[in-house]
């Protein structure tokens, strides 16, 4: 599909190096997920790194204090978030420190929903299946005007996991450096000639600049 290869192409060359990137690890990838909750970032990329220094493990988070659990979160806000990342890590440390890879039983953790689930899935395990954020949604929204933007994403993911990890990232990230929400930067975007909105504001543009006021 045209949107795929062009996105793909994109990111290749303009996806940003983080640290939850260079990493299949899935408790590391659980936990830069739970952060980025309502959060922007460059505030995860401040407590990222000293959160997992300081809980390496799933097992040594499920083995740590609340207290300290707090003091790791402390200044990054939406503080249930630490409180259900802490609750899960006990949980799934009573099954062998397994964090699953199946979007629905990821699902029943504390503090989990269908994104975030989807994005272990598939950033952790590459699992080819969908992972809808709020960037993800606007750019599937603002190109295809779905009635379903999660069935449309299933439908778009590629079905070789690898492939989906690069797809699913890549849709983040444009909804994030270009497709913003206030004021998408259209005649940069890549995919524009396959977008609803792309195509309508490079028609307004080019009318404007053959009739000058």
């Amino acid at each position: 599909m045209s949107f795929t290869r062009k996105l793909l192409a994109w990111y290749k060359r303009n996806g940003r190096d983080l640290p939850w990137r260079d990493t299949r690890n899935p408790y590391a990838i659980l936990v830069s997920e739970v952060m980025l909750q309502q959060t922007q970032v460059s505030r995860v990329l401040e407590y990222y790194p000293r959160f997992m220094t300081r809980f390496p493990t799933i097992a040594a988070l499920a083995r740590a204090r609340p207290k300290a659990v707090m003091e790791q979160w402390e200044g990054l806000g939406y503080y249930a978030r630490a409180r259900n990342l802490h609750l899960l890590a006990k949980r799934v440390a009573e099954t062998g420190n397994q964090i699953p890879d199946d979007p629905e039983e990821l699902r029943t953790l504390p503090g989990i929903g269908r994104y975030t689930a989807g994005a272990v899935a598939c950033f952790a395990y590459e699992k080819p299946v969908p992972a809808v954020d709020t960037n993800v949604q606007r750019v599937l929204t603002r190109a295809f005007a779905p009635k379903d933007v999660w069935a449309l994403a299933t439908k778009l993911t590629p079905r070789v996991g690898e492939r989906a990890w690069r797809f699913n990232q890549a849709l983040m990230e444009l909804g994030a450096l270009v497709c913003t929400a206030r004021k998408p930067k259209c005649p940069e975007c890549p995919v524009r000639s396959d977008c609803l909105t792309g195509r309508s504001v490079v028609q307004i543009r080019s009318r404007r600049s053959a009739h000058p006021r």
